[in-house]
């Protein structure tokens, strides 16, 4: 099969990740992807924004800015033209951005399949945390966008109801969470540790590191435990990292805490085989988390949010121990816990690692749905 990936991301972040990973996925089952998207991300380090783009959008009026989003539709409708003429692919799979209806005018053009990766509801999700000045055009192009996809993959169920409920039928949803590559993502043996981290109880996160995240307490708990082999590792970067580094330092933990800053996506399986309790403190309420996933597939005890989208994923006290999102100490008492029961430590792993084939948690897997769905045909809205 012949498949146009279309999408608008210009940063090397998560989002490029599953990017990435969705056309190794389908390369590797035999396809041929061809790309049509920004080549910023493509020459940036991982970790990077969008480079100029981000700079230039920042810059201008909120409304100028906005005119300019739609206005690359325009171009990239062109682009995505030249590409269908000169290609003849067999369907278009597509991750949903704002203001980017070209994709649903090039599949209406040429009568093609188009496949939709839902991955936020964007409108609401910008008209809250950074607002939004052409409210009527970006609502119409998302309401356009996601009801004449010929299919839509929300990553959570939480998110297929934001669709269903803007006019899409059930049969043309399907949810698809993250996934993760299990040759690269498996269980560890002791001798995948580093040297630092032997015979250690290693507390882990993954990401960027806010203050609500609230691993200061997480380091408090850590000296007020009084064991010598308990660690908190810091996978990522952020603007609190100095705070905890001084944090520690003043409660005499040099030893038991490590941050290694921005990774390599290539090295974040080694530093996860040095992890044995990984917390995902907060997530947006429609999510799926990509680290989560990583978590499940390395076999780690997990703590994380009680919420709507997380239990689709994650069950209390067979592959997690899940906490109250309104009362974040509850986190800490989850963390103890464990700390304090190595059967309860053993058996969540053990729960961990087994989700991911009993939910099918493979990019392969997720990539093989696509394909089939490319290859139906459903009646536009």
């Amino acid at each position: 099969m012949k498949i146009l990936y279309h999408h608008r991301i210009a940063s090397k972040d998560g989002q490029y990740v599953h990017i990435e990973e969705i056309i190794n996925a389908l390369t590797n089952l035999g396809h041929e992807v061809i790309i049509v998207a920004p080549q910023v991300a493509e020459k940036s380090e991982f970790g990077s924004d969008g480079g100029w783009v981000s700079k230039v959008r920042a810059s201008l009026p909120k409304f100028i800015s906005e005119v300019l989003e739609f206005g690359y539709s325009f171009y990239v409708f062109f682009k995505l033209c030249q590409a269908i003429i000169k290609h003849r692919p067999d369907g278009i799979y597509e991750r949903y951005n704002l203001y980017l209806p070209a994709g649903i005018w090039a599949k209406k053009l040429f009568k093609l399949n188009l496949i939709l990766e839902v991955n936020s509801p964007l409108y609401d999700e910008r008209n809250k945390y950074g607002g939004i000045s052409l409210t009527r055009l970006a609502k119409w192009t998302e309401h356009y966008t996601w009801r004449n996809a010929d299919h839509v993959l929300p990553v959570t169920k939480v998110m297929a109801s934001y669709v269903e409920r803007v006019g899409v039928s059930p049969e043309r949803i399907s949810v698809v969470h993250n996934g993760i590559d299990p040759l690269r993502f498996h269980l560890s043996e002791s001798k995948d540790r580093d040297l630092r981290f032997k015979n250690k109880l290693v507390i882990g996160f993954v990401g960027f590191c806010r203050e609500w995240h609230k691993l200061d307490e997480v380091i408090t708990l850590i000296a007020n435990e009084n064991n010598p082999n308990l660690m908190l590792l810091i996978i990522g970067d952020g603007p609190v990292l100095e705070e905890l580094k001084t944090q520690a330092k003043s409660l005499g933990l040099e030893n038991n805490f490590h941050i290694t800053g921005l990774v390599e996506r290539k090295n974040i399986p080694h530093w996860l085989d040095q992890i044995d309790i990984a917390i995902q403190p907060a997530v947006t309420p429609w999510c799926s988390p990509l680290k989560l996933i990583e978590y499940l597939g390395t076999g780690k005890a997990i703590v994380a949010p009680d919420t709507a989208n997380i239990r689709e994923l994650l069950k209390h006290n067979h592959n997690a121990l899940l906490f109250d999102s309104e009362s974040p100490e509850n986190m800490l008492e989850q963390i103890k816990l464990i700390i304090s029961d190595d059967v309860l430590l053993k058996n969540l792993q053990s729960g961990a690692y087994q989700t991911i084939n009993e939910l099918s948690l493979t990019w392969e897997q997720n990539a093989e749905l696509i394909c089939r769905l490319l290859g139906q045909k459903y009646t536009e809205v």
